[in-house]
């Protein structure tokens, strides 16, 4: 029997520090989240980041968190409530943090029968620190609690003509009553130092833009690339004007050096050189969270009038929407009848 495991990224069981602390120590211990030898990530983690992030994330999470509870999961629950009414096949919700696991979805799945699972993992882009965390825990849990299982990987679809249509849609909506003078397209940020390890060549990503010209096999793994397609897949698609429009990405930590431009410094300088009305898009999340409702809306917004800017906006991600809903149905429809996955 067929079913579909959903995995998005997950959230504290509250906006407590109590709470927050364990949750940061699952994220931050993943060696595909923070990459060095375990004993320096355990150093890292617990004995400088834990001392002091749960109680200023804590914060962060209070000013986004929702009465029904953390937004992320939030949606991502109304999504998959959704979902499910659209296919006959069982949908469980699962997450690659915190006490909504893959394990218990898995599970939730094996008790009605399921043993082909198809796997989504709820990130338009590939990258170690979200795609390929979800595919590989997903696989450790299936293998070890449920080895009778097959299970199958969705794509990354950053570039399928139908999401695409999805997203712009949802932003053209957005854009629709704001008189707007530039459209920033910001993603999550990532270590440069990831985009070479997930380069299977070892040579062709130079991070800076020459590669992204050449089609290779790297770009199936190289979620700078994909960001990048991503953004000019939506301006063509919308006419948007090429001066108009530009990239960059949000969230680091210090030591090393991240993707870049940096959203903040984009927001100064947007501010500075004249751009009064700036709209922002989160498009490597399908679902708002802490990153695109506080640091974005929020932060991002203080950040930008306080450079000069005067009107903001932060459109939404997709979230619940009716046709994000649809295509999802139709991607699950096709590999129930057909084992056609988009690729």
């Amino acid at each position: 029997m067929k079913g579909v495991l959903l995995v998005n990224l997950g959230s504290p069981d509250s906006p407590t520090a109590k709470d927050v602390k364990p949750y940061l120590d699952e994220f931050l211990m993943d060696k595909r989240v923070i990459d060095v030898p375990k004993l320096l990530r355990n150093i890292l983690v617990r004995g400088i980041i834990l001392q002091t992030r749960p109680k200023k994330s804590a914060k962060a999470y209070k000013k986004i968190w929702w009465e029904e509870g953390s937004p992320l999961i939030v949606i991502s629950e109304r999504f998959t409530e959704k979902v499910r009414k659209k296919t006959e096949l069982p949908v469980a919700l699962g997450m690659r943090y915190g006490s909504l696991s893959i394990k218990k979805a898995l599970d939730e799945l094996d008790k009605k029968g399921v043993d082909d699972v198809l796997l989504v993992p709820l990130y338009p882009h590939y990258a170690m620190s979200s795609y390929e965390t979800v595919v590989v825990k997903a696989l450790e849990d299936q293998q070890n609690y449920f080895p009778s299982m097959k299970m199958t990987t969705l794509p990354a679809f950053y570039h399928r003509p139908e999401y695409i249509k999805v997203l712009s849609t949802s932003i053209a909506e957005g854009l629709k009553d704001f008189d707007y003078d530039h459209v920033l397209f910001s993603y999550h940020g990532i270590p440069e130092r990831h985009i070479r390890k997930s380069d299977p060549t070892r040579f062709h990503c130079k991070i800076d833009g020459s590669c992204c010209k050449i089609n290779s096999v790297a770009h199936h793994t190289c979620y700078r690339h994909q960001c990048y397609e991503t953004t000019e897949l939506v301006k063509a698609f919308l006419g948007l004007d090429e001066d108009k429009v530009s990239t960059s990405f949000q969230s680091r930590l210090a030591g090393d050096p991240w993707l870049k431009p940096y959203t903040d410094f984009e927001f100064e300088r947007l501010a500075k050189e004249g751009k009064k009305k700036l709209a922002v898009i989160t498009p490597a999340f399908v679902s708002d969270c802490l990153e695109t409702l506080e640091e974005i809306a929020m932060e991002g917004k203080e950040q930008f009038e306080e450079a000069g800017g005067e009107h903001y906006k932060h459109i939404s991600c997709l979230n619940e929407r009716d046709d994000w809903v649809e295509l999802m149905a139709s991607w699950i429809s096709n590999w129930e009848t057909k084992n056609l996955l988009p690729v």
